[in-house]
Order: C-alpha cells, then sequence, then structure tokens
C-alpha cells in the first residue's frame, strides 16, 4: 500500500468518526497499528541489554533466589566443612530451616555433630540469605530387606525369632 492510499484511508476513517461519532472496529486497529509503527534498528528502546541484568531480573521474577542460594551451599560444601570431610558427607535438603546432611558412616555423622555449632555459624557468616537454624544427620542407609515381587509388608525377618 503506498503513502497516498494510506492517507486516503485514513481520511475516509476520521471523516467516518466525525459522522457517526465513533470509531469501526478495523478504524482502531489501524490506528494501533499506525501507533505502534515499525521496529527500526536504532530507535528508542531498542538498545541492547545485557545477560547479567536480564538473569537477574528473570531471578527476581521467578523467586528462584532461595533455590540459588540453597545449590550454591550444596556445591561449596566442600569450602564450608574442609575437603575430608566433604568426602564423607553431602548435604541432602533443606527445608524449613533444617538441613539435612547424608554421612557415609555413623562415625563420621558423629564428627559432624561434634562440629556442628562451628558449621552453623560458618552458614550464617557465608550464606546469609539461607536460613539455616539447625542440621540433621544422617547415617548411611541400612539395607532393605523387601527382595522379589512378591514381598509381604510386615516386620520382615525380624518377625521369626522367639
Amino acid at each position: 500500500m503506498s503513502e497516498k492510499d494510506g492517507f486516503a484511508q485514513e481520511f475516509y476513517w476520521r471523516m467516518r468518526e466525525a459522522v457517526t461519532g465513533r470509531l469501526s472496529r478495523d478504524a482502531k486497529r489501524i490506528i494501533e497499528k499506525k501507533k505502534k509503527g515499525g521496529s527500526r534498528p536504532f530507535d528508542k528502546g531498542r538498545e541492547p541489554i545485557s545477560a547479567g541484568s536480564t538473569l537477574d531480573a528473570l531471578i527476581k521474577d521467578f523467586k528462584w533466589t532461595n533455590e540459588l542460594g540453597e545449590a550454591e551451599l550444596f556445591v561449596s560444601w566442600a569450602k564450608i566443612v574442609g575437603e575430608d570431610t566433604a568426602a564423607k558427607s553431602i548435604p541432602e535438603s533443606l527445608q524449613d530451616g533444617v538441613l539435612t546432611i547424608r554421612c557415609s558412616s555413623s562415625a563420621w555423622a558423629t564428627q559432624l555433630k561434634l562440629m556442628q555449632k562451628t558449621i552453623l555459624e560458618k552458614l550464617k557468616s557465608d550464606f546469609p540469605t539461607i536460613d539455616v537454624a539447625e542440621i540433621k544427620l544422617l547415617g548411611p542407609a541400612g539395607p532393605s530387606f523387601k527382595r522379589g515381587p512378591r514381598s509381604v509388608p510386615g516386620r520382615g525377618p525380624r518377625d521369626t525369632y522367639g
């Protein structure tokens, strides 16, 4: 459509509005389209946006700050407790201020229980946005006596003693 046709069409819609006192649906659509205009490369509002600011806005919009803080805590577990202790323990979850840590043996669970106060202080200083009030220490998972597709619920092998 040439510029002359666009002028004639706009003139027609304006005259129709003046006579009837209202705009038609097509006229409103055409006017809105004209207001939006075309997007040009160097127009106002087309400045480049840094990826960092976009990610920050995305994290803020989706309220991911707690999840990212939790992930950072889990990743930097070796820095918090040391390499040797981190090799024998791993944080499993953080729910309602309780950090659950799985240890490779009950001896390591006892060792971490002795270090509990120090770990909590380190967490509060290194991760102030994360609320960790308590540490729950778990030993290694025991063997399961549920074997086979037809296992029966109940006490298991302990019910045959005595």
